[in-house]
């Protein structure tokens, strides 16, 4: 590696370390809310009750190609909180964030934008939550860590069942219209 004038060795994040060369690039160029809303249909009434909710939450991920090499990967987290059957809040987040990925291969690529950006975004989403849901009253919401690797290998496994069910579907409606045909 050569030094650069700041006296740095080239080839690190965001840098070309030799022309002709194609290193692989991954930088976090932007991490931004989105949009947020917290809904509290139950309030006052929930307030003046014992505090005992349900909680479901709901992830999920969603990512556009900005340009060459940019992506933007938006983390939605959605909380709902019920007691006695009666919605008590409703608080969702889009966290964003743009990443830069080049130089990597398709599957790696896949893998970065579907699995490790969203981990990347996570803990600003668990932020927001536990600060939107205490402004609103209620005890400040704290999310558990989440294993976005194994949600995205599962998701990964969904999509090939499904693909695999499709092409069986195809393969018997393609049969059935030869046969009448």
């Amino acid at each position: 590696m050569a030094d650069t004038p700041n006296g740095n060795a080239a080839g690190g994040p965001g840098e070309t370390v030799a022309q002709g060369e194609n290193p692989q690039q991954f930088a976090i160029q932007k991490v931004y809310l989105k949009d947020c809303s917290v809904e509290t249909p139950g309030a006052p009434d929930v307030f003046t009750q014992a505090w005992k909710p349900e909680a479901r939450v709901e992830l999920n991920t969603r990512r556009t190609t900005l340009g060459e090499g940019l992506h933007e990967v938006v983390l939605t987290v959605t909380v709902t909180a019920t007691a006695e059957e009666k919605p008590s809040y409703l608080c969702e987040v889009h966290q964003a964030g743009i990443f830069t990925v080049n130089g990597f291969e398709d599957n790696a690529t896949d893998q970065l934008l579907g699995a490790y950006c969203p981990g990347v975004l996570f803990p600003y989403a668990r932020e927001a939550i536990s600060d939107l849901t205490g402004k609103a009253g209620f005890p400040p919401m704290t999310l558990s860590p989440v294993n976005f690797d194994a949600l995205y290998a599962r998701q990964r496994q969904q999509d090939a069942a499904g693909a695999s069910e499709s092409e069986a579907g195809a393969e018997t409606t393609n049969q059935g219209s030869d046969s009448t045909g």
